[in-house]
């Protein structure tokens, strides 16, 4: 008997193995063969996991086996085809006039890998299992007879061999991984040769990616992005960078880039579809495993050559490669003096991007980055008071800001909770009230609340607010540091998420009532320890999530090959050098914003009169509810200084 592996081993039993040409009817048999197909376990319909896979032996017969167990691990642990499988007890039925194989009382499985020298070590559920000389030799004789067999190894590439068109399989290591949109995931993968085509560069915001960046950077120019799909995407997310995987049916499909006065490029991109049709699976393989061994050798001895830039190139780049020699015709306008008129904008990074047409980005496939220089045709809002939106990076709400007016209304709402002139003090704020008069003796209260146990001085406190109207809150917001609007509830004082749960100077702060979970106005206790009154932590203390103020803007580009519309939102901020969050209360700062879009688009004036703006844009895929289409969003983009003074 021969020890594998180091397991548990059992008293040799001898074994007679069938050749799948000698199957009959209702036999219960043990059998030897390659796997030619299969598909790794998955939820089948009812309660269990479902593995299928295809086996043949020397007498060219297939056998089709399916298997089910509640247990996914306790189903034989295939990783690719070519492995071989030692079955003992299967039961061999009819179905659709052809043999299958399912398992019976007592059914057990070992899986070898393929390669001629791999190590003899098992795969196996089983605790227990025998494994003779005899067993040996059917082993070695299926590696050295499947050797020869194309069908058997001609879907598994590496990615120098891979063509247009193909479907195939790799064995790969993980470079980086991100999540490209709730139906589709990115993998950045290389097995230490270079694809011979130009590859397609997913493109994902720079923190959405994981990986090395170091490493990302370096192995760029050799790594291809693959696109997997819908039930693989929960595969893919577990998937730690840095292991080494098998990935089934790859689909390398042909993309054609063609645009006005510009010749046709061509590019690989790299899908993994949905569903298991085909065997389409990832899977995790183990450091021990042979394959893993040999792909560790060629990384480690892999040529890397000069490196192509870290961000994600556009299709206009990949067609002006050296590795494609394209016409170089200009656009249809006066691309020299676009060059050398100065821009109203500038651009933090990415300078090595080229100038890309917007007719090239409205052609190309999503997502993808561009840098682009046009013109601001027009931008809505025109009221630009009504562009500030807060957005909740919990949910992803925009939500409108209330104005003066709604701000006001629910102040009042709130008359009919304003406190008596009984307010108690406590060991964490020291009270006031007083009636307004004229004002049908309406109580407005304030609550100091203590810091180090005692009382700051106005321009160092944080207040409690009870009863205050809106020009109220204004003029105290100038005398003291923070303030909280609060009502009086049962005796406790409690916020409400409709109007700002803190004021600091002009920066009003409002909460998301979606995702918070508001605590106690006590917590802020916890905080009587701290050097200022920091908005962030405040808002952690009473379990608010914060909303954020952005600018939220439509512009339509224009470059004299094409238009297309883009919105500003995100990376407002940077690109105005403004706090959404102050200009509704700064009317110098609502100045500066009107002087700003006069010089982006200019009244009275012809769009050949209008600057030139340096961009980065990149496009996406949104859904509306109704239909899929393709939005571009501006970023990493900068107001030059002397236009936004």
């Amino acid at each position: 008997m021969c020890s594998v592996s180091g397991k548990m081993n059992v008293p040799a039993q001898k074994y007679i193995y069938t050749p799948l040409d000698q199957l009959k009817e209702g036999m219960v048999a043990n059998l030897f063969g390659v796997v030619a197909f299969f598909k790794p376990p998955y939820r089948s319909k009812g309660t269990d996991f479902c593995s299928i896979v295809t086996i043949v032996d020397q007498s060219n017969m297939k056998l089709k086996c399916t298997f089910f167990n509640g247990n996914p691990d306790a189903l034989p642990k295939i990783f690719k085809v070519g492995d071989i499988v030692r079955f003992h007890r299967i039961k061999i039925q009819n179905f659709n006039s052809d043999f299958q194989g399912i398992s019976s009382s007592g059914f057990s499985a070992l899986v070898f890998d393929g390669a001629v020298g791999a190590p003899i070590v098992p795969r196996t559920y089983s605790k227990c299992y025998s494994f003779t000389t005899e067993d040996q030799k059917n082993l070695e004789s299926l590696r050295d007879w499947q050797t020869g067999q194309e069908n058997l190894s001609g879907s598994r590439l590496k990615l120098s061999d891979i063509q247009p068109g193909q479907y195939f399989n790799l064995i790969c290591h993980l470079v980086g991984k991100a999540e490209v949109d709730k139906a589709s995931y990115l993998l950045k993968v290389w097995d230490g040769t270079k694809c011979a085509s130009l590859t397609w560069k997913v493109c994902v915001e720079d923190d959405a990616l994981e990986g090395d960046r170091a490493s990302i950077n370096r192995l760029q120019s050799i790594t291809i992005d693959i696109l997997v799909y819908d039930n693989h995407v929960v595969v893919a997310k577990s998937l730690k960078v840095g292991s080494c995987i098998a990935i089934q049916n790859i689909h390398a499909k042909l993309h054609n880039s063609l645009s006005e006065n510009q010749a046709q490029a061509a590019f690989l991109e790299f899908h993994l579809h949905g569903g298991t049709g085909y065997g389409r699976s990832i899977t995790v393989l183990p450091e021990d495993d042979y394959d893993v061994q040999e792909l560790k050798k060629a990384l480690d001895t892999a040529e890397l050559k000069e490196n192509q830039p870290l961000d994600c190139l556009s299709s206009l780049e990949l067609t002006t490669s050296s590795d494609n020699q394209l016409s170089q015709k200009l656009p249809p306008f006066d691309a020299l003096e676009i060059c050398q008129q100065l821009s109203v904008t500038v651009l933090p990074a990415h300078l090595q991007w080229q100038i890309t047409p917007l007719t090239t980005v409205i052609n190309s496939k999503a997502p993808q980055k561009f840098r682009i220089r046009a013109r601001l045709k027009s931008f809505k809002p025109q009221h630009l008071y009504q562009s500030v939106k807060f957005h909740c990076t919990k949910c992803n709400s925009l939500l409108d800001v209330p104005d003066e007016e709604e701000l006001n209304n629910i102040f009042q709402e709130g008359f009919n909770d304003s406190p008596n002139s009984n307010t108690e003090n406590t060991f964490w704020y020291q009270s006031a009230t007083w009636k307004t008069i004229n004002q049908g003796n309406r109580a407005v209260a304030i609550h100091f609340v203590k810091k180090h146990d005692f009382l700051q001085s106005p321009e160092d406190s944080l207040i409690m607010l009870e009863g205050g109207t809106f020009k109220e809150i204004c003029k105290l917001s100038r005398h003291f540091d923070s303030i909280i609007l609060v009502r009086s509830k049962k005796g406790h004082l409690e916020i409400d998420l409709s109007t700002p749960f803190l004021i600091q100077g002009n920066r009003w702060h409002y909460g998301c009532s979606k995702c918070s979970n508001l605590k106690p106005l006590e917590m802020l206790n916890s905080l009587s320890q701290e050097v200022d009154w920091n908005a962030t932590e405040i808002a952690k203390a009473l379990g608010i999530e914060p909303l954020m103020h952005l600018f939220v803007m439509h512009f339509t580009l224009e470059d004299g090959t094409g238009s297309l519309n883009a919105y500003l939102w995100k990376h407002s901020k940077q690109f105005f050098q403004i706090h959404a969050s102050e200009i509704l209360m700064d009317s110098e700062l609502q100045k500066r914003l009107h002087n700003i879009m006069n010089t982006l688009c200019p009244p009275a004036k012809q769009i050949s009169e209008y600057p030139w703006m340096d961009c980065c844009i990149r496009s996406y895929h949104s859904n509306d509810g109704r239909k899929d289409q393709i939005c571009y969003e501006i970023f990493d983009t900068i107001l030059s200084e002397r236009n936004s003074d």
